[in-house]
């Protein structure tokens, strides 16, 4: 206990009750920026991907499953990697049933750059039964810059160009982590928003459940040190 603060009951609630008020501004704050991300315009997309999948050869707007909404999570994984990236499987281990986003009109995919193959067996070995699609092949990974290569297009990262990239210390190579959302009609598919990096942090569950504890959720540059795949522990 020598890390934990420990004080009366009457001060611990006059404590908690200051907090109340900082959470409940955060949440209204959390909401606008909702509020903002909804209202972002769409923009139309012109070209066709094509994925591979367990059903053979499919289009992005066949991920849709015919629903209206998609998010894609771009789940880092290299073609000549053995396994998936553990900072990805663990997002993906948080993940709940897809019913509930079903139930909204949503459909949610996994999409890698490895072949599918490779996808297929690292799903068995962790036990996942999410749609996972391969872009092995296409321009999905490098037009939505979660495979930064600068010899197949410009390197951008988190709206973030090659020249900011290098200067704050970014990444500028290789695969990236991201999260993008699409919204069909007419036969036509919209790219309505895509996060990178820490920006998908609220998809982390485990760490929301370690943020209400005195030890806190750990921070990203802690997690390399113990993280591991949920078979490797």
């Amino acid at each position: 206990m020598s890390d934990v603060q420990v004080a009366s009951r009457q001060d611990w609630l006059a404590a908690r009750k200051r907090l109340l008020a900082s959470e409940e501004e955060a949440a209204r704050r959390l909401a606008e920026v909702g509020a903002q991300r909804r209202a972002l315009p769409a923009v139309k997309l012109e070209k066709e991907y094509v994925f591979d999948g367990p059903e053979g050869k499919v289009t992005l707007l066949d991920l849709f499953a015919g629903r209206r909404q998609l998010i894609v999570y771009h789940f880092m994984f290299d073609p000549a990697w053995e396994h998936g990236c553990k900072f990805c499987s663990y997002l993906v281990d948080n993940i709940g049933h897809l019913s509930h986003l079903y139930a909204r009109d949503t459909t949610l995919v996994l999409v890698s750059r490895a072949p599918l193959a490779k996808i297929e067996s690292f799903k068995a070995r962790m036990g996942w039964s999410l749609p996972w699609y391969s872009s092995h092949g296409s321009d999905f990974n490098y037009d939505f810059h979660v495979t930064l290569d600068e010899a197949v297009a410009p390197v951008e990262y988190n709206y973030r160009d090659r020249a900011t990239l290098e200067r704050t210390g970014g990444q500028t190579s290789g695969e990236a982590g991201g999260l993008s959302v699409f919204v069909q009609g007419g036969g036509d598919v919209y790219h309505t928003y895509s996060t990178y990096g820490e920006g998908a942090a609220l998809l982390h569950g485990i760490d929301n459940y370690l943020e209400l504890t005195p030890q806190g959720r750990p921070l990203i540059q802690d997690k390399a040190g113990w993280l591991r795949h949920h078979d490797r522990y």
